[in-house]
């Protein structure tokens, strides 16, 4: 689309292979060529979709205290999760390349520089050409996702043009945290991306709240899971599936306008793209009457400040 003011997004709500890297990203791959397809210029994946979201902990007493399933489903998810130092988001760059559309893909993300042990929920943005921009660490796992992902820090607190649009994200319950919010607003955000493990009781009040507070277009997309999505080769399937429900992810992915309202309601039961243009002259009308780091701040009263510097544990002099 050569009209700057238009950008044409695909909101990828698709389940994972759970657990499978290698077969997960062959479905993302999949989902990349076929928004190229439709001539989109942004696709966005749900909150760690590489390789799934730990649905077992809550379904297999997760804080059970040196307990050797828990142990066992760690050790399986680790090494399904993604080094980006050892190029395994390659394939999906040279997508992102040589069809010319920007990627958010959230991740777990197996982290060298804090030791290759351990892992976090990372949303990874990659631009039109193909280049990795961004990786952010979620900076609060979420009740019980803290057995399992570690906590990030500011680093990935960042924002990237796209076309007239400024687009930034977070992950999961980070949206309802009212300074990193304040954090990409001030970078100016106007193309917001929330992305979320499943389900619209996440969806279907935040995405509308962020629209009004920040004037801007927010995207959500979720995932999808049901047990029949769990694959057979999975440990312990069998005391996972003793207490899972049917759907533990139904979906909910949705846009709205920077006046709050839907473009696109929560989207349920739904495998696939969905696929809307929205339009930035949208953006500058909205903020006429509100701006929250623009003309209805008071920076001289209240001022946020920002830690962006990547954490790790040791620094090393060679």
């Amino acid at each position: 689309m050569m009209t700057k003011n238009l950008l044409k997004v695909a909101l990828a709500q698709i389940s994972p292979v759970w657990l499978n890297k290698e077969k997960t990203l062959k479905k993302i791959e999949k989902s990349i060529l076929d928004a190229a397809k439709e001539n989109c210029e942004l696709i966005v994946f749900g909150e760690a979709l590489l390789p799934g979201y730990p649905f077992w902990i809550a379904l297999t007493n997760g804080s059970a205290w040196n307990s050797k399933t828990q142990k066992e489903l760690h050790a399986h998810y680790v090494r399904n999760s993604v080094t980006i130092e050892k190029g395994e988001l390659e394939g999906v760059c040279k997508l992102a390349k040589e069809h010319s559309i920007a990627i958010y893909l959230g991740i777990i993300e197996r982290a060298q520089n804090r030791g290759g042990h351990s892992i976090y929920a990372s949303l990874v943005y990659i631009n039109a050409v193909g280049e990795i921009k961004s990786v952010h660490r979620k900076l609060q796992p979420t009740f019980d996702e803290r057995l399992t992902w570690s906590p990030g820090d500011g680093n990935g607190l960042q924002v990237h043009p796209l076309k007239e649009f400024t687009v930034g994200g977070l992950n999961c319950w980070e949206n309802w945290m009212p300074l990193p919010r304040t954090a990409l607003y001030g970078l100016g955000e106007n193309l917001h991306i929330a992305v979320w493990p499943g389900s619209d009781h996440n969806t279907k009040d935040i995405t509308r709240f962020i629209a009004r507070e920040s004037r801007s277009f927010v995207i959500s997309v979720s995932s999808l899971m049901a047990t029949s999505d769990f694959p057979q080769e999975t440990p312990h399937l069998d005391k996972i599936l003793e207490n899972a429900p049917e759907t533990l992810a139904n979906g909910g992915s949705c846009i709205a306008a920077p006046d709050g309202e839907w473009l696109v309601a929560p989207v349920l039961f739904k495998e696939g793209l969905i696929i809307e243009t929205l339009d930035f002259n949208r953006v500058l009308e909205e903020r006429q009457n509100f701006d929250c780091v623009g003309h209805y701040s008071r920076p001289d009263v209240t001022r946020l400040s920002v830690n962006r510097e990547r954490q790790s544990t040791v620094s090393y002099e060679d």
